[in-house]
Formats: structure tokens, C-alpha cells, sequence
């Protein structure tokens, strides 16, 4: 008995030490597109060009985002991500500081993630769970119905970081946003589960009269909502640069300046990229995001629209 005591406080202090002494490092687990920015490819550049090693497996390949006229590609299966996940494990290459994951488009691969989850875990007690929600937007879902449930039931007991968009949320919670409390009412609820930080992202409130987006941040201390400005067009790839930028600030800096800043980057991205689309034609492809382009405001984002902290 004692010296099965002694193996298990072995064992718990060399998980202590290697996790203390751990470098941050980050799975990040989304859709990819050969062409375009969405997925992977919107936010593994962003956090390599802001220090972090990321390893990246891709729930779909696709030749280019959906918003295009044609469609091709491949996507992996449940079984495929457990292939992955063994190949790294028998390599030791399975030690990560960070899980993020975007788009899962079927039951099986969303449930799969949940055993990923368990397991890497198990190898870092210290693992940090980001998750962004994919589902859809603008009051229509865009993925099997079938994955909402797994998302309340499975994943969200299990996330450390929530970033849905307001559709998204209510999804979650079963609560209509009519306001801006009901918003706060989903955050609480979610804060319930125990994810210890939730951002909704591009909300527009029924009594939104400014054209403005509202982001709203909690981490159970401190509630903040920062609003920007509109561009008059629609985007893709943007909450997938929004859960990467969040998840790199929040390594160095408090809730607050880690909003500021992505809101700063975002900013500067997208209006970049209408610019752009301005003197090129607003068409699909002239709507990618030019995130090569906005490598400097990635880097040093100028913060121009401050959070506030709300008190309720």
C-alpha cells in the first residue's frame, strides 16, 4: 500500500514540474481551405506570428470557404482524429498547454474531441480548453443539429474558455437576448457550468441604435462589453481570428487589455480588408481577410476603443 502511495506522489509531482516548466504550446483543432482565411487558416498565423508553436489538425479540407459557388474537399472522420491523436502520442509529441477548437461538422468527431480532450488532460492536469462554438449565426444553424446537445451536455462542463457568438449562446443557454441583461443572464449561466471565461463576440442588441458591434467578457471577477464601430459588409474567418488573438492575449495580459487588443486587431484586419475590397470589387474573394497585410497590427495592435466594466 505504501509503496503504491509513494508511486502515485511520484507520478503527481513529475506532472507538477513538467507542467510548471511548460512552454506554451497549442492544438488547435478546425476546418482548413487550401484557398482563404477560415479555420486554421485564420488562426494558426496569427498565433505563430505572436510567439506560440501551434500544431494543427484540420476537421475538414476544403478547397475554399462555403460563401464560394463551388465546394470541394475531404472531411476526416472521428476515427481519423483518434489516428492522429495515437501517432502523436507514440511519439511523445502530446503535451500541450493549450486545446482550441473551431468548426466540427459531425456528432461522431464532436464526441471524439471530448475523448482528445481526456486524454491530453490526463498527460497536462494545467490544460487550458478553448472553444469556440461553431454553429451558426444569424438565427440559422449551419452544422447537424444533432451536435447542440453534445456541445451543453459534453463540452461545455469541460471548456475552460467560451467564444460564441450571440446566436450561438442563445443556442447554449436556451435564453433570447431581447438585452443587454439577457446577455449577462447568459454569461452567468454559462459561468454555472464552469468555464471560467466566456467572450460573446459581434453582438447587435435590439436597442442598438449607433450601428456598432457590442463584445461582451466575463471571467466570473471582472464583466466588461466594448463596443466598435460596423463596417457595412459581412465577413468570414472572423470569430476563428477572434478565439486565436483572445487566446494569445489572455497568456500575457488581464481580461481587459487581452479584449482591447484583439478588438484593435480585428479592427485593423477588417478594415484592411474592406479597403481593399473597395478599390478591388466586393466579391467573395476580395472579402478574405488580409491577415499576411496586417501582420504589424497583429503584432502591436493600436487600441483605439477602451472596454468598460459593467457592474450588475
Amino acid at each position: 500500500m505504501q509503496l503504491a502511495r509513494n508511486l502515485i506522489t511520484m507520478i503527481r509531482n513529475y506532472l507538477v514540474e513538467t507542467t510548471a516548466v511548460m512552454e506554451p504550446r497549442i492544438l488547435s483543432i478546425q476546418s482548413h481551405v487550401v484557398s482563404g482565411y477560415v479555420g486554421n487558416k485564420s488562426a494558426v498565423f496569427p498565433m505563430q506570428l505572436l510567439g506560440y508553436d501551434v500544431d494543427y489538425i484540420n476537421s475538414v479540407q476544403f478547397s475554399n470557404h462555403t460563401g464560394y459557388e463551388h465546394v470541394k474537399g475531404q472531411v476526416i472522420s472521428e476515427q481519423e482524429l483518434a489516428q492522429l491523436l495515437t501517432g502523436l502520442q507514440k511519439n511523445k509529441l502530446d503535451q500541450y498547454s493549450h486545446l482550441l477548437t473551431g468548426y466540427v461538422g459531425s456528432p461522431g468527431f464532436l464526441k471524439e474531441l471530448v475523448n482528445t480532450h481526456k486524454y491530453l488532460k490526463s498527460i497536462n492536469p494545467n490544460l487550458i480548453f478553448v472553444c469556440d462554438p461553431v454553429m451558426g449565426d444569424n438565427g440559422q444553424m449551419y452544422v447537424p443539429k444533432e451536435l447542440l446537445p453534445i456541445y451543453k451536455e459534453s463540452i461545455l462542463p469541460i471548456a475552460t474558455i467560451l467564444f460564441p457568438n450571440l446566436f450561438e449562446a442563445e443556442l447554449l443557454t436556451d435564453i433570447k437576448v431581447e438585452s443587454e441583461a439577457n446577455i449577462w443572464q447568459i454569461i452567468e449561466a454559462l459561468h454555472s457550468k464552469g468555464i471560467e471565461t466566456v467572450c460573446i463576440s459581434s453582438a447587435e442588441l435590439p436597442e442598438n441604435i449607433n450601428n456598432t458591434l457590442m463584445v461582451f467578457a466575463s471571467n466570473k471577477k471582472l464583466k466588461l462589453k466594448l463596443e466598435v464601430p460596423k463596417l457595412p459588409v459581412s465577413f468570414t474567418g472572423t470569430g476563428d481570428l477572434f478565439s486565436a488573438l483572445m487566446l494569445c492575449f489572455l497568456q500575457q495580459s488581464d481580461l481587459k487589455e487581452s479584449l482591447e487588443k484583439t478588438m484593435a486587431a480585428m479592427q485593423a484586419v477588417l478594415k484592411r480588408t474592406y479597403d481593399y475590397a473597395c478599390q478591388h470589387g466586393k466579391n467573395v474573394k476580395n472579402m478574405e481577410l488580409k491577415l499576411v497585410q496586417s501582420r504589424e497590427d497583429i503584432l502591436n495592435p493600436k487600441i483605439v476603443h477602451r472596454a468598460t466594466v459593467v457592474e450588475i
